[in-house]
């Protein structure tokens, strides 16, 4: 009996992760919930903007401290119904990186060193309000592209690098003996051409070139063309592709909805999920009662089935 016990317990476990799951998926898949989330989101960045104001922090330093750890101890109960959410397939849960980002801002918040750093501890709360992006579609958009767009990022600012070095080691060589404030030494030169770049005093420094030799409008002339209109526009133009590549992600993603998306879920999706635990709790009763047969005697085991054939029974 005690096998039989052990045997009906572990069949039942699973259901009861199961059950779990469905009634905390429930909560957090429903609106109410996102908006709560999104508020207590805001209220920690209006919590934190105000502890910027140091009139405010003295009078109000108390209920500040204490509305900072309520905010912590919501969303240490977000992210406990969000992981209970998957407790009937773990492995889902680290499939999402929002998922991962809100456990690991929420563990860092209990972490000792984090809480005596009162500048990384702010740091962490500031991170929080970056968790808007989850419920906002269009800004989480956005970060996508930002993110797709990191390889053609790396490659421009390596060829920017190189072309800041190159013009910075000439503008040396020719104007760092008659205009050592800007190009006395390879950083100031490169200072001077990074604020250039973006065609900030561009007038000043011609005007000044041109006092040292007319050669330096040369100079100036295809460092614009190359820093100023080459190298920003192919910039621009790798963050739009990445733009239009992961809006037509987001497109995709609502066209096939998965299964964390109720409000996007079909008819169908959900009376095949039906099905799906009425056949496991069918499964469930079929290893209870064959847990139950397997502590009959064989002799009566056998009589049983034998008789269930329409055999006669041994004498």
């Amino acid at each position: 009996m005690p096998h039989h016990h052990g045997h009906v317990a572990g069949s039942t476990a699973p259901s009861g992760r199961r059950r779990l799951a469905r009634r905390c998926r429930d909560i957090t898949e429903a609106r109410w919930f996102a908006l709560a989330v999104f508020a207590l989101i805001l209220t920690n960045a209006v919590l934190l903007g105000m502890e910027t104001y140091s009139g405010v922090l003295e009078q109000w330093h108390r209920w500040l401290r204490l509305a900072e750890h309520t905010c912590l101890a919501a969303f240490t109960v977000e992210i406990v119904l969000r992981m209970a959410a998957h407790a009937d397939r773990p492995r889902d849960f680290g499939k999402d990186p929002w998922n991962l980002f809100d456990l690991a801002v929420v563990l860092c918040a209990f972490l000792p060193v984090v809480r005596e750093n009162t500048t990384v501890l702010r740091l962490l709360r500031l991170a929080r309000v970056l968790r808007t992006a989850r419920f906002l579609p269009q800004l989480r958009t956005v970060l996508v592209a930002v993110a797709r767009s990191l390889p053609g990022t790396l490659s421009f600012l390596l060829v920017g690098a190189l072309l800041l070095y190159v013009y910075a080691m000439v503008g040396w060589v020719f104007f760092g003996h008659h205009d050592p404030e800007h190009y006395g030494s390879l950083g100031r030169a490169v200072l001077t051409l990074f604020l250039l770049m973006m065609l900030d005093g561009i007038g000043d420094a011609v005007h000044a070139g041109l006092e040292i030799s007319r050669w330096s409008l040369l100079y100036y002339a295809s460092y614009v063309l190359l820093a100023s209109f080459v190298l920003v526009n192919v910039l621009i133009g790798v963050v739009l592709t990445s733009l239009d590549e992961a809006r037509d992600l987001g497109e995709e993603e609502e066209e096939a909805p998965t299964a964390h998306d109720p409000a996007a879920r079909r008819p169908d999706q959900q009376d095949l999920r039906r099905r799906i635990d009425a056949a496991r709790r069918a499964l469930d009763d079929l290893e209870r009662d064959l847990a139950a047969r397997t502590v009959l005697p064989g002799g009566e085991e056998g009589e049983h089935r034998r008789t269930a054939q329409g055999a006669e029974p041994r004498s």
